[in-house]
């Protein structure tokens, strides 16, 4: 099967009070397109920064990071975006709404950067996917923690990505909610042969995936088959 992304040799630095602080340390591995994966660790293992790379929202220090057959150090930071808003969705922990947008408007955003057209019905198809057709006009400040994280995950597969990064995408949620986010994240999918990589300190979770990939002290320390 191919593999839609690959890690090689990938290191993340950042300074800290003067000071070189390695967050990821020499780690690799590769995705199989249409495949589910699970990112588990303790907290400050560097998950969250290894799907920020894995994503193309930051750059790896050195190594190489190669999705949809594009390495990401190669492009600038216009074509980065271009090449996530064709590609990627990604669900964030802290939702990311606009706050100054409404729920529709905020799924409306990714299909208006890639220039389409007549896009409002197309966004309320995807809230009503999520359960929200009629919270539509609502602010985020309006809507609740499960109900953003739903607009999130409506805005994320928008367009319709190839790959799909979700971090923590249940750890603000509610049991019920969790288990309808999930049920879509799954969905997709299946339905769409979308690849889906996600982040989770849910072991049920990351064991409902076809992968777990183990990082601790930002290496890469297991690599099993569920």
């Amino acid at each position: 099967m191919n593999s839609i992304l690959n890690l090689r040799e990938v290191n993340k630095i950042y300074q800290s009070g003067g000071r070189d602080l390695k967050v990821l340390d020499s780690v690799s591995f590769a995705v199989e397109t249409g495949s589910t994966m699970a990112i588990v660790g303790p907290s400050g293992s560097g998950k969250t920064t290894l799907l920020g790379l894995c994503a193309g929202l930051d750059r790896a220090s050195s190594g190489d990071v190669t999705l949809h057959d594009t390495r990401l150090n190669d492009l600038t930071e216009n074509q980065l975006a271009a090449l996530r808003n064709r590609y990627v969705g990604f669900i964030f922990q802290n939702f990311q709404l606009m706050p100054t947008l409404t729920a529709i408007e905020n799924v409306m955003v990714p299909l208006e950067l890639r220039g389409e057209k007549n896009v409002r019905p197309v966004a309320l198809d995807l809230l009503d996917k999520v359960g929200l057709a009629d919270r539509s006009h609502h602010y985020p400040t309006q809507l609740s923690g499960g109900e953003q994280q739903r607009v999130s995950l409506a805005r994320a597969f928008s367009n319709q990505p190839q790959i799909l990064f979700a971090d923590e995408p249940t750890g603000n949620l509610d049991a019920e909610t969790s288990e309808k986010v999930i049920q879509l994240l799954f969905d997709l999918n299946k339905q769409a042969g979308t690849t889906l990589v996600l982040v989770t300190h849910d072991l049920d979770l990351a064991a409902m995936t076809q992968r777990i990939v183990r990082i601790k002290g930002g290496k890469l320390v297991s690599d099993e088959r569920v």
